[in-house]
């Protein structure tokens, strides 16, 4: 029985999981963004996500903390001096897991994960989307101003044609 074993294996043993959580989250706060699977994205963001909340901390512990995860300085450094300064007033959901799509070789969905150093109610999208509705309500509102209907008369006349020349045959045959 599995009980009680949170947690998520990606068919791994413990040494090769761990050690490749490692150079994922390092690989993350080197770069800001990286494409994965999504069973693996959604691992790298709970390890990233404390990362973060130790750099915030900011202090001698959390730094060692976060090394023995890491174990690089330069990008222990990085997270702690530039990256804290995006997260400070954030108080968690620090990355974000955009679906892309399905890898060629195997069908695996595949996802990007990034980091939010934008603002903190996340103005940018909000400004992006608004833009976007607004010119795609008035590219509607245009095709609609110029599109012409089609009469339905010539239907209708056909119809008639078609009555009225089984009359004449009728009265010619009758004749």
């Amino acid at each position: 029985m599995r009980h009680r074993k949170a947690g998520i294996r990606l068919s791994r043993n413990t040494a090769h999981r761990e050690a490749m959580l490692r150079n994922m989250v390092t690989s993350l706060f080197m770069h800001e963004k990286i494409k994965t699977t999504d069973a693996k994205a959604k691992v790298l963001r709970r390890v990233a996500e404390k990362m973060i909340t130790l750099a915030k901390r900011g202090d001698m512990h959390a730094r060692r903390q976060a090394l023995a995860v890491i174990r690089d300085n330069g990008i222990v450094k990085k997270l702690f001096e530039d990256l804290r300064k995006h997260f400070v007033d954030r108080p968690g959901g620090y990355t974000r897991i955009t679906k892309i799509g399905m890898r060629h070789g195997d069908a695996a969905p595949i996802s990007f994960v990034e980091l939010l150093t934008g603002a903190a109610g996340g103005e940018k999208s909000r400004g992006k989307k608004g833009k976007g509705k607004t010119a795609a309500k008035k590219r509607i509102a245009s095709t609609k101003a110029t599109s012409v209907k089609p009469e339905k008369t010539e239907k209708k006349k056909t119809v008639k044609e078609k009555e009225t020349a089984e009359e004449k045959v009728k009265a010619e045959s009758s004749e």
